[in-house]
């Protein structure tokens, strides 16, 4: 597989003096073209695990545009596995073609099973998974998001020994499992902030499953509205970012996060000549998907 994880670096923004912190971003979006961030590092281990089964299947769980499903379908591709996507909506099912998500998960030989949003709130029950099996036959389960122990364990190799300096380690939040492998191994003294993409409060218990440390929060004042949501002032950070940093961000995750971080410094609330790395988890593929929901709207698109 071609990864890159050597172009994992973390690129310093330049910020004006009166703020007097240190900002950077770990480029985990560079690893790999669509497997990128946080999908490898989920991904990398329940591979292997997958393989060391001997199974030949991997299915998940996504909506209409989600990176997990995309990810999944590529490396099924890469490493030859048949993919299945169990996908929210069964509308979906003649817009494939239309939907540029899911026109690349099929590109890349994934099959598809629409369902209605209320069978797929039940899509953990061991009745639900039944069902596929008896479908689909055996396979390997990857969870939606791709979070479980394996995915943690992945997520737990993002920090390397060039990131110990740092005081503040920031990302952002989907289904826990990038910020649970951060918190594991961060350093004595760092503070791990995430920044929910998504309304709830279920996310601090889905995290504390996974980790035994106390030196993390969560930030929930940027979520803009929800999962997917954005608006004309995130539109205008995203693209003067990519403008002024030479840095893409997805609008779903990293672009919220960032914009978060940036907020937090203006606002004074990290004390002075403090070290902050933030992490960027890949995503790109969303920008296409959100442009796509944009130019229904006529709203200005994320460059």
């Amino acid at each position: 597989m071609n990864f890159s994880l050597e172009n994992s670096v973390n690129q310093p923004i330049i910020l004006p003096k009166k703020y007097n912190v240190e900002l950077f971003i770990k480029r985990e979006d560079n690893i790999h073209p669509i497997i990128s961030g946080n999908k490898y590092r989920k991904l990398k281990y329940n591979l292997i695990e997958a393989r060391k089964q001997d199974y030949k299947t991997l299915l998940t769980f996504g909506g209409a545009f989600s990176n997990h499903i995309v990810a999944a379908a590529v490396a099924g591709t890469e490493f030859r596995f048949k993919t299945i996507g169990v996908v929210r909506g069964e509308e979906l099912t003649n817009m494939i073609d239309e939907n540029p998500t899911l026109k690349h998960a099929s590109d890349n030989g994934m099959q598809f099973k629409f369902v209605s949003r209320e069978d797929y709130r039940n899509k953990d029950s061991d009745e639900f998974i039944a069902g596929l099996k008896a479908e689909f036959g055996q396979f390997y389960l990857l969870p939606e998001g791709g979070t479980n122990d394996l995915a943690v364990k992945g997520c737990e190799e993002i920090l390397n020994n060039q990131d110990i300096h740092f005081d503040y380690i920031c990302c952002s939040v989907g289904t826990g499992g990038t910020i649970a492998g951060l918190i594991n191994c961060s350093q004595p003294g760092q503070q791990v902030l995430g920044f929910p993409a998504l309304k709830g409060s279920f996310l601090k218990d889905d995290i504390s499953k996974f980790v035994t440390k106390s030196n993390w929060k969560l930030i929930a004042d940027y979520h803009f509205g929800g999962y997917a949501k954005i608006n004309l002032e995130l539109i205008s950070f995203i693209n003067e970012i990519k403008e002024n940093h030479d840095i893409p961000l997805d609008p779903i995750y990293t672009g919220k996060m960032m914009y978060g971080v940036f907020d937090l410094i203006k606002k004074g609330l990290f004390p002075e000549e403090s070290k902050i790395l933030m992490i960027h988890t890949g995503g790109l593929q969303g920008i296409d998907g959100m442009n796509f929901r944009l130019r229904k709207r006529k709203l200005p698109l994320i460059g």
